[in-house]
């Protein structure tokens, strides 16, 4: 091992991040320090890793952490954050007609995601799905989130096909979900839409389940509850 990683090795073992040296001691590598580091900020930050530290968090380790980690550690926050800013560059529903198609979604630029709403004014699920949109542009200002009325855009787009969903990255349409039935009705929620874009890659979404799965289990004692209210009628007649 170089002279610097067993220095670094005699300050974390001062701060007991590891084990001290035993008699033979197997090789480490730095990214295996890097873990037992972040292991050790997350412990004392209540679980945070510290790519999900704010500023303020960073200041209080300060205190009782090496001060040149510290900085280290500070420095890279910042420029993590500096390069999600550079990316957050959108953050609300932008209304496009079908002139500004080819320069807002096939010239959007390297690495961004599209979401394009066909919709038409009148129809519920439309305006619906339109709120749901602003509410996840502001979360995930790095997606860049369009809508345009169906026949503005496409001339004579089918009303049947409507509302429908265009997801693009870097020009390329990577996913479609068309008509009311892939949205589940009126009762889509922003979840709803949020874990479908997770699941195309367009939001970096924290979701982990399908929100819709909390509805299956009470649908399914409501259909049993009616089933068994209709063999009981059944039985007394």
């Amino acid at each position: 091992l170089s002279s610097g990683i067993n220095a670094e090795y005699g300050v974390l073992r001062k701060k007991g991040i590891i084990p001290q040296k035993p008699k033979e001691e197997p090789e480490i590598t730095e990214e295996q320090i890097q873990e037992m580091m972040d292991e050790a900020i997350r412990a004392r930050m209540g679980g945070k890793k510290p790519e999900e530290m704010d500023l303020d968090e960073l200041d209080e380790l300060e205190d009782d952490e090496d001060e040149e980690f510290l900085l280290q550690l500070r420095n890279k926050r910042i420029a993590e954050m500096k390069a999600a800013a550079s990316l957050a560059r959108y953050g609300s529903v932008l209304e496009i007609s079908g002139h500004e198609y080819v320069q807002e979604v096939n010239k959007a630029g390297d690495g961004v995601w599209v979401v394009l709403h066909l919709y038409k004014q009148g129809i519920p699920l439309c305006a619906l799905l339109n709120q749901h949109m602003a509410l996840l542009a502001n979360k995930f200002p790095m997606t860049k989130f369009i809508k345009s009325i169906s026949t503005t855009c496409i001339p004579n787009f089918p009303d049947k096909n409507l509302p429908t969903f265009f997801v693009y990255k870097e020009g390329d349409m990577k996913s479609q979900i068309v008509g009311a039935v892939n949205f589940g009705g009126m009762n889509c929620t922003p979840e709803d839409l949020e874990w479908k874009l997770k699941n195309i890659g367009a939001v970096p979404s924290k979701l982990e389940r399908d929100p819709r799965e909390k509805h299956f289990i009470p649908d399914a004692m409501t259909s049993a509850v009616r089933q068994a209210h209709y063999q009981n009628d059944s039985d007394s007649d």
